[in-house]
């Protein structure tokens, strides 16, 4: 099954998301209706190692080297969310 949640939801669904994504459901994350991320179950007979994370992980790194993941858009001067 396809599902795509917002991000918001997916904060708040994220245990579930992830049982959805080990069933081999397709989970895309979207912001304004639009995907920007894709969850998906670690193919690994068993159980992987760390190694194996890190290894996917190092998969998905920014190419460009100005990008961050600073989120102040998000907050006001005092911390707050806007």
């Amino acid at each position: 099954m396809k599902i795509c949640v917002e991000i918001a939801e997916a904060a708040e669904r994220l245990e579930e998301l992830i049982d959805l994504a080990l069933r081999d459901d397709e989970v895309t994350i979207c912001r304004d209706g639009h995907p920007v991320a894709a969850m998906t179950a670690i193919p690994i007979a068993d159980h992987g190692t760390i190694d194996d994370v890190f290894a996917l992980m190092a998969q998905g790194r920014p190419t460009t080297s100005g990008q961050t993941s600073n989120h102040d858009e998000f907050y006001d001067e005092n911390g707050l969310p806007q």
